[in-house]
Order: structure tokens, then sequence, then C-alpha cells
């Protein structure tokens, strides 16, 4: 009689995108006015709330966010609050105020957003994370 032979299909998430978490304890809108200024971009406020499902798709956390599209590069990126409504965005830094997700980044060097991030005066500081390091942020999924 043959052996049962057992295979273990494991899955790893992808991450697309680069997170940059950021202390700074200012109004949202005045912390994006000064990111739009030092890194040229253009963020604008969104009316919706970023949505984080759990893995049974019911509904963990949602929190405002600022979004922006280059066209030209193919980058999208999101100022997104961490903490709102008792909730938070990525529970392991519940230090940090936002997070910069810079999505399909091909162009751009992510250690020069950073020190411009860390120039900005209403920045106190400016972290870059590896998002594989949190479990949490396999629920953060854009579309």
């Amino acid at each position: 009689m043959s052996k049962i032979v057992k295979h273990t299909l494991s899955f790893e998430n992808e991450y697309d995108y680069e997170l940059l978490g950021i202390c700074a304890h200012t109004s949202d809108y005045k912390l994006v006015w000064s990111i739009n200024e030092k890194l040229n971009f253009k963020l604008e406020k969104s009316f919706n709330l970023f949505v984080v499902n759990t893995k049974k798709g019911s509904i963990a956390s949602s929190h405002p966010y600022y979004y922006m599209q280059d066209e030209v590069k193919r980058t999208e990126i999101y100022l997104i609050k961490n903490k709102y409504d008792g909730k938070y965005l990525i529970p392991e830094k519940q230090q940090i105020d936002y997070f910069l997700f810079i999505c399909n980044n091909i162009e751009d060097d992510v250690e020069i957003f950073l020190e411009k991030l860390r120039e900005t005066n209403c920045i106190m500081a400016a972290f870059l994370f590896d998002a594989k390091n949190f479990n949490s942020t396999q629920q953060i999924v854009f579309d």
C-alpha cells in the first residue's frame, strides 16, 4: 500500500505599496497642505471612508483619508488617519498618527520622500515600514 502524501499550500501576501508612518499633532488639512507643498503632491480629501474588512468580510474599521493619482507615473497615494472612532488602521503602531501608502511606485525613491517629510515643520517624525511585519496590513486592500 502506498503512503498518502500531504502537500501544504502556503500563501504569502504581496504588497504593492510602500508604507510610511507619520507622527504629527496637527489638523488633517494643515498636514495635507504641508505634504502637498513639500512633495509636490495633490492630495485631496475623499468624502468616503477607507474601509478595512475582517477576513470574514465584516467591517473592522473605517478611516478618513486623502488621495491622489499620478496619471503619468500610474502611482496612487493615500494618506490615511491611523486612529478613528477608537479603532486603528494598523493597531501594531498605535503611536503613528497617519500612514502614507504609495501604491504601484516604480519611479520615485521613497527615501527622498521620507527625508522631505522629516523636513516639514508640522511633522514630528516619519518612518518607513515594511508592511510584511504587521498582521493587520493583510486586510488593507486598495482597489
